[in-house]
């Protein structure tokens, strides 16, 4: 893209954006620590799994981050090794809290977007009813995705009549196990309470 000396600013600037990073992220985390112990509202309602721990990670990667550099240029690389441990078992433990913690987001965020895509797309394509009830309760496309995927995880649940127990909404699976019931339990010589 561009050429640069290497004892230039702009040298300096670029090799160094890393540490820059670091610093903002350790700025930006002491901000919301001090938000997150001094207000009365965030104490209030905050748990330490879901805010603080976080932040407190997010801290340490920055830290042990800046100590590898800090090791490596000013130590002649001394406590190198065990600084590089402790970052990457830092940077591995908040990977490991993300699907529980705030950043939950950078995941969930595109899937609920897929999800609602798909379902408009559903919507287009037309809705399923319950020959039960004989009532629209989801998209055709969700129901035959639905028989698809639990084929190919081993659940067949056609029926004798060739139809599937898939096809029935909630409220129809849940009268069509009470029929089923019924008709046992009157098949066992009609007593219907036991």
């Amino acid at each position: 893209m561009f050429e640069f000396a290497l004892g230039s600013f702009v040298a300096f600037v670029i090799f160094k954006a890393l540490y820059w990073c670091s610093w903002l992220v350790i700025a930006g985390v002491l901000i919301f620590m001090r938000r997150r112990l001094t207000n009365a509202g965030l104490v209030a309602t905050q748990t330490f799994e879901g805010d603080l721990l976080p932040l407190i990670l997010l801290l340490a990667i920055a830290v042990t981050g800046l100590g590898l550099s800090y090791g490596y240029e000013y130590m002649k690389g001394i406590a190198y090794d065990y600084m590089a441990v402790t970052h990457a078992i830092t940077v591995i433990m908040f990977l490991i809290w993300i699907p529980f913690g705030k950043f939950f987001h950078i995941i969930q965020r595109p899937a609920q977007i897929g999800a609602h895509i798909y379902k408009k797309e559903g919507i287009k394509r037309g809705m399923a009813i319950c020959p039960h009830t004989h009532k629209e309760f989801a998209t055709q496309l969700h129901i035959n995705d639905l028989k698809i995927v639990t084929k190919e995880l081993g659940f067949d649940f056609t029926l004798e009549d060739g139809t599937s127990h898939l096809d029935l909404s909630p409220e129809g699976k849940r009268s069509r196990l009470a029929m089923a019931h019924l008709k046992a339990r009157q098949q066992n010589g009609g007593n219907l309470f036991g």
